[in-house]
């Protein structure tokens, strides 16, 4: 299996920064904002947009890791704050890569069962192949694959990459 690196460590951070002023301009006037991650890599770059938006925002920022089984979506999703904590917020709901859809329609519903101020999606990746219709309202890369085609987002200490295998 070869490995075609489509996103480098310096990339990633670019589009990391672009995202993040992105959300900015979308939600200047809020005091804070919602970013739920979804588990594991979403919420990593959750983070890495977190890290952006405390340069540049005047907003509080809460952070907010939201596990989804990917394998059967229609288990129950957990978050790591309670529902109380962004109700009547705006939320950024991120992924790594949006493939078929799946997980973020899945996410985008659980988020869906409290009053929210205003909801948007961010992934790093957008593939184009979706099931469901859902978009990525802030995407750091749209690339269109053919279905046998994966993309694979690695985020270990150092070593940052996006590969399509």
């Amino acid at each position: 299996m070869t490995k075609n690196i489509i996103l480098t460590k310096e990339e990633i951070y670019h589009k990391s920064k672009r995202i993040a002023y992105q959300i900015y301009e979308t939600f200047v006037e809020e005091e804070e904002i919602v970013l739920a991650g979804i588990a594991s890599n979403g919420y990593v770059f959750a983070q890495k947009i977190a890290e952006q938006l405390a340069q540049i925002a005047d907003f509080k920022v809460i952070l907010c890791e939201v596990k989804i089984d990917k394998q059967n979506a229609l288990l129950p999703i957990t978050t790591s704050i309670s529902s109380d904590q962004y109700q009547n917020k705006s939320v950024v709901l991120i992924d790594d890569v949006l493939n078929s859809g799946t997980t973020l329609i899945y996410g985008v519903k659980h988020f869906l069962e409290v009053p929210l101020k205003k909801f948007k999606t961010a992934v790093l990746v957008d593939r184009n192949h979706k099931k469901y219709p859902v978009k990525a309202d802030f995407k750091g890369l749209s690339l269109s694959t053919s279905l046998l085609e994966h993309i694979q987002v690695v985020f270990e200490g150092d070593d940052e990459y996006a590969y399509l295998c």
